[in-house]
């Protein structure tokens, strides 16, 4: 009898055991979702050449970002970015004029013109560039469920890029901070793992798909890929 609770419990023991490590794992799994990202073969790339896979501005990976990508035009050539903040910074800083406006569309990921969309601003779902969230649905019917679950507003996009506009100087004060902060990480990683080089870069996109196609750093994706990107760009 004693033999039996003995065995009984310690079952009992590894099936807590067993139980927590399934709970724990699952937690892990949710915080490491993403939900703005899809498969490479699922994302539309718009623009064209080596460094297309990348935004512009600040060389994320499109297709991690998806649901909030945008994209338009400078003098006839498409430019993809991660998000509206993205767009509206190439405009201001890059003093381009932009045209030809697109975005994603949540429903289809398809892009549309940004001036069809219905923008949900502001919900609980993940900012990119910025705190406040946006994301960009075909239809107001649809714009309104992910309302119904997630809380925010609905705004069209000339009053959506007036608004990103105004917060734009804040939106880049606290990108710049994260990214000093990427910056010296990216140093400690690539002294560590990385082949040395003296190439210089015109943008972080750049140095992404050095990265890739080089392997001087080995087969590196997502923050690491993201943070070494940003070191090598910062050296003049």
């Amino acid at each position: 009898m004693k033999k039996l609770m003995i065995s009984l419990l310690t079952v009992c023991t590894l099936l807590v055991a067993v139980s927590s490590s399934a709970v724990a794992a699952d937690a892990k799994q949710k915080k490491m979702q993403n939900p703005r990202a899809v498969p490479a073969a699922k994302a539309t790339i718009l623009q064209d050449g080596k460094n297309k896979m990348y935004c512009p501005i600040c060389g994320m990976t499109l297709p991690m970002f998806y649901k909030t990508n945008h994209a338009a035009s400078h003098k006839g050539k498409n430019h993809q970015y991660c998000s509206i903040v993205c767009v509206v910074e190439d405009a201001i800083v890059n003093n381009k004029k932009l045209d030809n406006f697109k975005v994603v569309d949540n429903s289809t990921l398809k892009f549309i013109d940004s001036r069809d969309a219905y923008f949900v601003v502001g919900s609980k779902m993940p900012g990119t560039m910025s705190v406040v969230s946006k994301y960009a649905f075909g239809t107001k019917a649809a714009a309104d469920k992910l309302i119904a679950k997630k809380g925010g507003k609905v705004m069209r996009f000339d009053a959506l890029y007036a608004l990103v506009e105004k917060s734009q100087a804040k939106d880049m004060k606290a990108t710049k901070k994260r990214q000093g902060k990427a910056i010296k990480k990216g140093a400690k990683m690539y002294k560590k793992m990385c082949k040395k080089t003296n190439k210089r870069f015109g943008s972080t996109a750049e140095a992404k798909s050095f990265l890739m196609t080089s392997g001087i750093c080995g087969k590196i994706k997502g923050k690491k890929h993201q943070a070494i990107a940003l070191y090598l760009n910062s050296r003049k």
